[in-house]
């Protein structure tokens, strides 16, 4: 059983800062790649970034110079650190990882959802 748990959100000022992290727990023979995307109501899900497990990474035009994504592979971890938040993030934010078991199956696995707020 692999689970993707994702945790950081939550309210933040414009012009804040927050960082998610999410975690991949289970059978797991790797991961690549890893990414976040975000979902507002009525609206598609989208990407947000997305890194490989060399470290390259690729940003939404959106978020480009403001989030930073990284991983650490040997806890199977993404994080994504927000600066310079603005309004129009706010949104359900999604943890997604291609995953490899270790019994040799392959697919998408998606967290939870952590919301982001942010409001003055």
């Amino acid at each position: 059983q692999v689970q993707l748990v994702e945790s950081g959100g939550g309210l933040v000022q414009p012009g804040g800062s927050l960082r998610l992290s999410c975690a991949a727990s289970g059978s797991i023979y790797s991961i690549n790649p890893m990414g976040w995307y975000r979902q507002v109501p009525g609206k598609q899900r989208e990407l947000v970034a997305i890194i490989t497990s060399g470290d390259r990474t690729n940003y939404a035009d959106s978020v480009k110079g403001r989030f930073t994504i990284s991983r650490d592979n040997a806890k199977n971890t993404v994080y994504l650190q927000m600066n310079s938040l603005k309004p129009e993030d706010t949104a359900v934010y999604y943890c997604n990882g291609r995953i490899i078991t270790n019994q040799g199956t392959a697919r998408d696995y998606w967290g939870q959802g952590t919301q982001v707020t942010v409001s003055s």
